[in-house]
């Protein structure tokens, strides 16, 4: 029985770039941070691998996914626990933080001894301050440069990504195998991790030879909602599993690149990875090339325009029979914190104040300096609080408020959080991110969601499954912030990238990105 050592690790944060808040160390402490044996538990079977967001991702669906294939073809896996360090989206790494990490990585990984192939769980849009890089590189793929130090040349490394990463030629050259994200909602983490275990062994085992080809798009916007099981970008996902399900393709990816990354050369990409042994290099640069047409041909297809807060909540208010069987979700698409917004935009709380009095509102808010000012104070009290202008105070817009001290809870990820409210009006005040995507959000703080007339989220569309039980009418609203698209436009690239500029055609920037 061949004995095989398989290391496993991740770290993994998608950085806007517009936010002025830094990430530290504390914030993945705070989400998710493992290592060790501790990490090797977490992903077994029957655990809970990022507490509060995911049962099973990445690692889990490797950790499971590598002992089921030893099981079958009678190897005996030993698997090596790193470190998995998770945050949630915000502004870059600060320089030391990442330093950290990445050491605290690579030790782990020395400290173990020789492997055999190593899997890295990354998202491919982190962002780190003061990392002076060449433009071919990202802070993800100088993660796996320091790890391939490590391990050195022999040793196959596999690599997971987020489909909103942003594809780099050193990134490229540097792993032996990548593959992103199928789903958008992303809703496929374990899947991706369980088909890399198999990948990583056969690879290990030399039954394949990987050969990568790749486009890259000099491409923000397009695709309309980009959800992969909505048109238009339907199509373009099944032509990518189409091309999977081909003998000889070890994956194909689509990558749609978050748009308010720093990167230079930003924009969608297109990556096919084929055995060699069975075809050949040409066969992948022209699945490339067709995936990367098709992505192409729908880039004028942009995402939805949203309503200004006032519309919003009139229809809201209109949608009677939708608050009596559940509740209305709006989403601030202006402030979206699992995009790396701060969190504080004031403007749906100004606006239900002066247009809402009527209607049962849930708001989040972050804003950690109110939230420690008013954690001793007696419950039931009044307090006038100004909020907002404090994590980003270029952008953010000021409130005065009064409220009732009604209640204060700590939940994991977000910590302390405290009740405000004012009239029907209810603002979630927290000290770490805002992540309002999920309904326990609001009921891990006593507040249910079946009793509110509309609810508050601070995402994009994963919150659409998350609310599917509660929400009988979605609505997405724009109140000026950072992760409005059009902000994007305001970072600094290489060249002309389209929505912002007129770009006839994609191929000269592909070719500029692609070659020394």
């Amino acid at each position: 029985m061949k004995n095989l050592r398989l290391a496993f690790g991740r770290i993994n944060q998608e950085t806007n770039a517009l936010s002025p808040v830094s990430t530290e160390l504390s914030d993945f402490q705070a989400t998710h941070f493992l290592r060790g044996p501790g990490l090797l538990e977490a992903c077994g079977s029957g655990h809970t691998e990022v507490q509060g967001m995911f049962k099973n991702a990445e690692l889990s669906g490797f950790v499971q996914g590598a002992r089921r294939v030893g099981k079958k073809r009678g190897l005996e896996l030993e698997l090596v626990p790193l470190i998995s360090a998770w945050a949630v989206p915000s502004g870059p790494l600060s320089r030391a933080c990442f330093e950290l990490l990445v050491d605290q990585l690579c030790e782990s990984l020395r400290a173990a001894g020789p492997v055999d192939g190593v899997y890295l769980s990354l998202h491919g849009a982190m962002g780190v301050r003061d990392l002076a890089l060449p433009v071919e590189a990202s802070p993800d793929s100088e993660i796996l440069r320091r790890v391939r130090a490590v391990v050195g040349e022999q040793v196959p490394i596999v690599v997971s990504l987020d489909l909103h990463g942003n594809l780099t030629r050193a990134m490229v050259e540097g792993a032996d195998l990548i593959q992103a994200y199928r789903t958008n909602p992303h809703r496929d983490h374990k899947q991706i991790g369980a088909g890399l275990a198999e990948r990583l062994v056969q690879v290990v085992l030399h039954e394949v030879k990987p050969v990568k080809a790749w486009r890259s798009l000099p491409m923000l916007l397009g695709g309309g909602t980009t959800v992969d099981f909505l048109s238009p970008m339907r199509r373009i996902f099944r032509q990518a599993k189409a091309i999977e399900e081909q003998p000889g393709v070890l994956g194909a990816s689509l990558m749609m690149v978050h748009p308010w990354n720093n990167h230079l050369e930003l924009g969608w990409s297109t990556l096919v990875i084929v055995d060699e042994k069975v075809l050949g290099r040409d066969q992948a640069e022209a699945h490339a090339e067709a995936l990367a047409e098709s992505a192409w041909s729908v880039r004028d297809q942009m995402p939805p325009t949203f309503q200004a807060p006032e519309a919003a909540i009139a229809r809201a208010r209109a949608a009677t029979l939708a608050r009596k069987l559940g509740v209305v979700v709006m989403a601030d698409f202006s402030d979206v914190v699992t995009a790396g917004a701060p969190g504080e935009n004031t403007a749906l709380i100004k606006a239900f104040l002066e247009h809402g009095q009527d209607l049962l509102a849930y708001v989040p808010l972050r804003d950690p300096a109110l939230v420690a000012a008013l954690w001793d104070r007696p419950l039931d009290q009044e307090v006038e609080v100004e909020l907002g202008r404090k994590l980003d105070p270029a952008r953010g817009q000021g409130l005065h408020l009064k409220a009732t001290l009604a209640d204060r809870r700590t939940t994991h990820g977000i910590g302390r959080a405290l009740i405000l409210r004012a009239g029907r009006l209810v603002v979630v005040v927290t000290e770490g991110p805002a992540m309002a995507v999920k309904p326990s959000f609001y009921s891990d703080l006593g507040l249910s969601v079946w009793k509110a007339d509309v609810v508050v989220v601070k995402n994009f569309f994963p919150f659409l499954l998350y609310f599917l039980p509660y929400a009988r009418k979605n609505l997405f609203v724009k109140t000026a912030g950072i992760t409005d698209f059009d902000a994007a436009y305001t970072l600094p690239f290489a060249g002309p990238i389209h929505p912002r500029d007129v770009v006839p055609d994609w191929r000269p920037a592909d070719r500029r990105r692609r070659t020394a």
